[in-house]
């Protein structure tokens, strides 16, 4: 059984994407922490992950890099956003998380593109949404709590740039999969968006 889970930066789904493999004992993996490696790397090499080619470079991580808390940061984040824009990365890194889907048993994937492009075989998918104020709040949190020193104006600012270039980019760009059930965590704990996502699995699944 594979379950993707696609939605914007702060949404919620990594949370609710941990949660669905708990609940349904499967492996999961979060795909953007292998573009905030790309991402990252390309800068450790010298590299602009706005180039194409410098970017497509950074693909060649070990993959120890991908424990570095610092792929966390809203600086990777950033960093993953431009170098995903690249047909060329994002044809590197496809048959790794295809590879990971595909594992006996099924797959817990959360990212951008996985019931579109990854996994559109999936056999439940959701898009997990919140609005752009409802993101920024949490991922102040988050930061402040890091020590990071950021205004909720930057991050929200942010937020909605990255959202430009993730659903404007001409390959795999962020939308909904046309029969992803589609949660908007804006006004939900995170255990009720992720008790709200078990139930619409289970649901789904009900129904094949």
């Amino acid at each position: 059984m594979i379950i993707a889970v696609d939605g914007p930066t702060a949404s919620g789904k990594g949370t609710i994407a941990r949660a669905l493999a708990a609940h349904f004992g499967l492996p999961h993996l979060d795909t953007g922490l292998l573009y905030r490696a790309v991402g990252v790397n390309a800068v450790r090499l010298g590299g602009d992950p706005d180039d194409a080619d410098e970017a497509l470079a950074g693909c060649a991580f070990d993959d120890a890099l991908l424990a570095d808390e610092h792929l966390r940061s809203e600086t990777a984040g950033g960093l993953a956003s431009r170098a995903s824009r690249h047909p060329l990365v994002r044809a590197a890194l496809l048959e790794r998380q295809r590879a990971f889907a595909g594992q006996p048993g099924g797959a817990v994937l959360d990212g951008r593109d996985i019931g579109t492009v990854i996994a559109p075989e999936a056999e439940a998918k959701l898009y997990v949404t919140a609005s752009v104020g409802a993101r920024a709040a949490r991922r102040f949190n988050e930061m402040r709590l890091r020590g990071e020193n950021v205004t909720l104006e930057e991050i929200a600012a942010d937020l909605a740039s990255r959202d430009a270039r993730d659903s404007q980019r001409a390959v795999a760009p962020l939308r909904p999969a046309d029969d992803a059930f589609l949660l908007d965590t804006s006004d939900l704990t995170a255990g009720a968006a992720a008790a709200a996502a078990i139930a619409a699995v289970a649901a789904r699944l009900s129904r094949r």
